[in-house]
């Protein structure tokens, strides 16, 4: 078994440590933050991520955390896993990837460092060089980027549908490949820039084919049709597949937004127009505020309407709220004039803007609001059309962002429903909405 050392106990760290030690590697995780490391040596998990916790707890005695870089010597491998952000210009920030780097210790043998933090096309060639400039030409370089979804990552870790291995060396290649043998994957082995292109390349084509359901969710909308069928009928073709064929209120997370931003930057400083990625990224922008038109829809004017926000994460089984639809919602509802109430089971909400009230349960969010916005398909959603909700709202509006709920029971409940790129139907728009009676103090 190898003695493994990865750079940054965040997400994709330690859901990669927590895995290798359970696949019977020791695991030596260095991060800066003092408070994260004490906390992951107490075995506490400062996100929400299924397994990870179980994991941690199990294999305890392989894992190690450290502020030291000095203690990732004698590792055979060396994975960094450090935030990558997008810039005001949209090109990745990898100043976190030069300062592990930049704090490589002295290290004896043929040690590789192995990038799993998603960088432009040519990262690897600077760190080459980069490593060479500090006297570490022994240390061999290897692009393995990750493929994990928020919510199921330890189930991707596990049974990836492939391992990318990008080497300059086949030797740097073959260790990195030998980890991964357990889980009997197919192992894509290529040159270092073609594997850093495969882990953008991967996530544009994703985000694309959620753009484009959502376009044909539009144009559905406009001509009656239901792209919940349609999208059945498209994903049954052998060609397509279903995946990624949901129409909803837009992608976010910390991946998706990033990355686009991220390729079609890359792309225009090597002189090509992505046109393509251009539109997806417009679309996605877009979609997310299409939701405030069909509140007014039903609505009229939303000043000092009560909107329920339902869901707050970028999607369920996580609290990430990173580029999360709630975000955007919720700031053009108070610009709006609107009152917003949000509730999520996991995620806390303090990325909201100020002046969101969070609720401690969907019935408390719900109380006395004009409407229901499922924003995160979260399952404690699926019974959201009940009666005591319908009691409890001024209106009895649901409408839903992620086309969760059967429209035609939620009608029969007693509820007006928009979803996305479903059939409206006439009698869902309530047809004389008074106004909200405004302050007398401030007509004046």
């Amino acid at each position: 078994m190898a003695r493994i050392g990865i750079f940054g106990a965040g997400w994709v760290g330690l859901v990669t440590g927590v895995c290798f030690a359970e696949l019977g590697h020791d695991v030596v995780i260095r991060d800066v933050v003092a408070e994260k490391v004490d906390a992951l040596s107490r075995g506490e998990v400062p996100f929400h991520e299924e397994d990870v916790p179980q994991l941690l707890e199990k294999n305890r005695d392989r894992l190690t955390f450290t502020l030291d870089p000095e203690d990732v010597v004698g590792c055979e491998l060396l994975f960094v896993c450090v935030d990558t952000p997008p810039t005001y210009s949209g090109d990745a920030d990898l100043s976190r990837v030069w300062s592990v780097v930049e704090e490589l210790p002295a290290l004896p043998g043929r040690p590789v460092l192995v990038m799993k933090s998603t960088v432009p096309v040519g990262t690897g060639a600077k760190v080459r060089a980069g490593l060479d400039a500090r006297g570490l030409a022994h240390v061999g370089y290897v692009s393995n980027p990750e493929f994990l979804a928020e919510g199921r990552a330890v189930q991707d870790f596990m049974h990836p549908d492939r391992v990318v291995v990008g080497a300059f060396e086949p030797s740097d290649a073959e260790a990195v490949a030998v980890l991964y043998e357990p889980l009997d994957a197919p192992i894509v082995r290529c040159d270092v820039n073609s594997a850093e292109m495969i882990k953008l390349a991967a996530n544009a084509f994703l985000m694309t084919r959620i753009s484009f359901i959502n376009e044909i969710a539009n144009v559905c909308e406009a001509t009656g049709a239901d792209v919940v069928r349609v999208a059945e009928g498209v994903g049954l073709d052998h060609r397509l597949g279903p995946y990624f064929l949901k129409a909803g209120i837009g992608y976010g997370g910390s991946c998706f937004p990033k990355d686009s931003l991220a390729l079609k930057q890359l792309a225009s400083n090597s002189g090509y127009h992505f046109q393509l990625l251009s539109a997806v990224i417009e679309v996605n922008e877009l979609q997310k505020r299409r939701v405030i038109g069909k509140l007014k829809r039903h609505l009229g004017s939303l000043s000092k309407r009560k909107i329920a926000l339902l869901g707050l994460a970028f999607k369920p089984n996580t609290d990430d709220m990173r580029e999360a639809p709630s975000i955007v919602l919720a700031s053009r509802l108070l610009a709006e004039g609107a009152d917003v109430r949000g509730w999520d089971p996991v995620a806390d909400g303090r990325a909201l803007p100020r002046g969101v009230e969070i609720a401690g349960s969907v019935l408390e969010a719900v109380d006395g609001a004009d409407a229901a916005v499922i924003v995160t398909e979260w399952p404690e959603l699926r019974d959201l059309a009940r009666e005591e909700v319908r009691r409890a709202m001024a209106n009895p509006l649901i409408v839903d962002g992620r086309n969760l709920l059967d429209p035609v029971e939620v009608r029969a409940a007693g509820f007006a429903y928009e979803g996305i790129g479903r059939p409206v139907s006439p009698t869902d728009v309530f047809p004389e909405t008074a106004e909200p009676e405004l302050d007398p103090e401030r007509q004046r």
